[in-house]
């Protein structure tokens, strides 16, 4: 940490947050697991976490992630990341337990930069106090939407509103039981240059037409939060449900996507940090062939390979965090594609190690490895996969050395 200096503020929090997670999350996992199993329900929302969130307010511990003062303690995204980190530990309580868990995180900075009052009002402010839940509705199942352009769902004008139609998937937070509100991106003027055709607009998941079809699982997860295909249609909203104006659908998810990522970025290099102490605990609890399981050169290779890698990734992220707060998200392009690629992969191979160390129980429920290497892969596909970055980055890197590189004929 002493490349990148945090501030007395960012070290309290982190030690607050410790105290948090070692007096109320890790002892709350095990009572999560017993509510969600005897509700029956995939999708029920476990007292505990209620339980939880109103601990994390009255100890200063909530809306952490948010920038800017109005709304929350106003960190930059370099002192933010340490408590990322530390969330990631217990990615299925603690960012939730903290109001910093996607997409609302991500949902409460477009309300914040491109909402209008009223959206303010009616949405934003209950979405801080943790009162009400959303979703991001972007992917769609009949194009690649990798490439966002490919978005078909349409936004039609109809006098003092719009219609929309189409269908939607992988809208995480649909299935919340407090899930209130879409915001949703689809296109507007199919005419226009091809990244001035997508909008953005507030939804509200009850209005008619809506319909939540089915939850996606997750390599056989159904998480609390779902996944859902959703489709619109003839939904009717106000004009005043426009985020921004017509045509700036890109231009919010590129202010939305760069924060986003590089949260899902430390939130995977704290699992990471879980799955190494969990390796080295069983390695050293368990004895083949006559010696402790640590003893065994290929573990000890395990062991010092995932610390050098999870060193790497978290001085990348770092780097990234510092040159959003200092130069911008648009001057620190490569580096947020490098991490969004390189982070989740350091932890796969962590938490992969730390299964095979685990041996029938590293694949089982009675650990939480199998489940974390389950969303650690899916973060190789959101937020865009990891092909698009690699192309934003060689793309970055060709024109460093001929700026003309691609934009001939």
């Amino acid at each position: 940490m002493t490349m990148f200096e945090t501030t007395d503020r960012a070290r309290r929090y982190r030690e607050d947050l410790l105290t948090f997670m070692d007096e109320h999350i890790y002892p709350s996992e095990s009572i999560y697991e017993a509510q969600m199993a005897e509700s029956g329900d995939p999708h029920f929302h476990p007292p505990i976490l209620e339980e939880l969130k109103t601990e994390a307010r009255k100890r200063g511990l909530w809306n952490l992630f948010h920038p800017h003062p109005e709304w929350g303690p106003g960190l930059t995204n370099l002192e933010y990341a340490p408590l990322a980190e530390i969330m990631g530990r217990s990615a299925h309580l603690a960012p939730e337990a903290t109001n910093c868990n996607a997409p609302d995180t991500g949902n409460m900075e477009v309300l914040t930069l491109f909402g209008t009052p009223e959206h303010k009002e009616q949405w934003l402010r209950p979405l801080l106090d943790g009162d009400i839940a959303s979703a991001f509705a972007m992917t769609e199942p009949a194009v690649a939407s990798s490439d966002a352009t490919n978005i078909e769902l349409r936004m039609e004008p109809d006098g003092d509103e719009y219609v929309l139609n189409g269908r939607k998937w992988w809208t995480s937070n649909a299935l919340h039981k407090n899930c209130k509100v879409l915001i949703v991106m689809g296109k507007t003027d199919p005419t226009a240059a091809a990244h001035r055709q997508q909008s953005m607009m507030v939804v509200p998941i009850d209005t008619p037409g809506v319909t939540v079809l089915r939850n996606l699982p997750v390599f056989g997860y159904q998480d609390r939060e779902g996944h859902a295909e959703v489709v619109f249609e003839n939904v009717r909203v106000p004009r005043t449900a426009l985020l921004a104006g017509e045509g700036d659908g890109f231009m919010i998810s590129q202010a939305r996507l760069g924060p986003g990522r590089i949260h899902h970025c430390m939130r995977a290099i704290g699992m990471a940090e879980r799955a190494l102490d969990l390796m080295i605990d069983r390695a050293q609890a368990r004895t083949t062939f006559g010696a402790p399981v640590a003893d065994r050169a290929n573990i000890q290779d395990w062991i010092a390979e995932s610390r050098i890698e999870i060193e790497m990734a978290r001085l990348l992220t770092l780097k990234a965090a510092h040159l959003m707060d200092t130069v911008g998200n648009r001057n620190a392009r490569i580096e947020i594609a490098a991490i969004k690629v390189a982070a989740p992969q350091v932890a796969l191979k962590v938490v992969d190690r730390a299964i095979q160390v685990h041996g029938g129980g590293g694949v089982s429920d009675d650990f939480p490895l199998a489940s974390m290497y389950a969303h650690v892969r899916t973060l190789r596909l959101a937020d865009g996969p990891d092909e698009v970055h690699k192309r934003t980055i060689a793309q970055m890197e060709l024109r460093r050395r001929d700026p003309a590189w691609g934009k001939r004929g």
